[in-house]
């Protein structure tokens, strides 16, 4: 077996072992494809406030500016699809990747391990771990490594698995075996596109962030505008709708990540616990959590705005 693909093989067994649902490789090279798509969705204000989607344009599309002299983009995916949902159904709703520890640490400490363990196995090679903090197109190299393909709702979508889990990479300078994209299996359906409660996704394929649930009950600083009263589906903290109509994601199976399992009072809540919620309950409910993200005042005012 020549070195390349036996460094390949060696790290997909890592990964696995580390819990990774899968990994996938690609060469570290301009993402031509990607260029002009990104140039247009953010020329038509579809970032809404999200500004830092605005900055080092040319490190998004270009590992190589990330990392000098990188050769390889390691994707990877890790499952978050969880065992058990929130009790009261008339409780507002958090998005199911935010029910445990925040994905950030959990997804970090894994990938320095994996690094530690190429540099053991393998050698000297550099390299930089990813996780959705970075200027880094995830979606897109996940694609281009033969993980999924990116669906009409705009996330990655896999047969076997469906869409519940986190993107994240390894960018290195060591030569790999390059895996090759994966057809598009969205067909004629449209399920997501005729779910999402505010039409965010506006062409398929093509969601205006500025639309979005997740972007209003997350990133949005200011009030959430008016107009969009009633349309939030008591989502109170990002949304899951057009992952959930999607009917790829009926082969979606709980993870077995211990620290993606929420607190129990969580799902115990109800919608008057929410509509009465204390920063302290916050502070104990969500620590180390990535709620945190919209603080207690952020999530106090999507509780109010999902009222009557």
């Amino acid at each position: 077996m020549n070195p390349v693909t036996k460094h390949t093989q060696l790290i997909k067994t890592e990964a696995k072992r580390l819990g990774f649902l899968s990994c996938g490789v690609s060469k570290a090279e301009f993402l031509e494809q990607e260029a002009p798509r990104l140039e247009k969705w953010l020329h038509q204000n579809m970032h809404g406030e999200m500004q830092y989607m605005e900055n080092h344009f040319d490190k998004r599309l270009d590992p190589t500016k990330l990392v000098e002299g990188s050769k390889s983009v390691i994707s990877l995916l890790l499952n978050y699809f969880p065992s058990a949902k929130q009790n009261d159904p008339k409780a507002p709703k958090i998005s199911k990747y935010a029910y445990g520890t925040d994905y950030h640490f959990v997804i970090k400490d894994k990938l320095k391990q994996l690094l530690a363990y190429i540099q053991e196995e393998i050698g000297e090679v550099h390299g930089r771990a990813f996780v959705d903090s970075a200027p880094v197109l995830d979606k897109a190299w996940a694609a281009k490594s033969g993980l999924g393909w990116i669906g009409k709702n705009s996330n990655l979508l896999t047969q076997q698995v469906g869409s519940f889990y986190f993107i994240a990479e390894l960018i290195v300078d060591l030569d790999l075996d390059y895996d090759a994209p994966v057809t598009d299996h969205c067909g004629t359906c449209t399920a997501c596109i005729d779910a999402c409660p505010t039409q965010a996704i506006v062409d398929p394929y093509v969601v205006d962030g500025s639309k979005c649930i997740s972007y209003f009950t997350i990133e949005l600083k200011d009030e959430i505008p008016n107009s969009y009263k009633d349309k939030f589906d008591n989502w109170m903290f990002g949304c899951d709708v057009c992952q959930d109509v999607c009917p790829w994601n009926r082969f979606s199976k709980p993870h077995n990540e211990p620290l993606f399992n929420p607190k129990p009072e969580l799902l115990e809540m109800t919608k008057k616990d929410w509509e009465e919620i204390t920063q302290e309950v916050f502070s104990k409910v969500f620590q180390k959590s990535a709620v945190k993200r919209t603080k207690f005042s952020g999530l106090r005012r999507n509780i109010e705005f999902l009222k009557p």
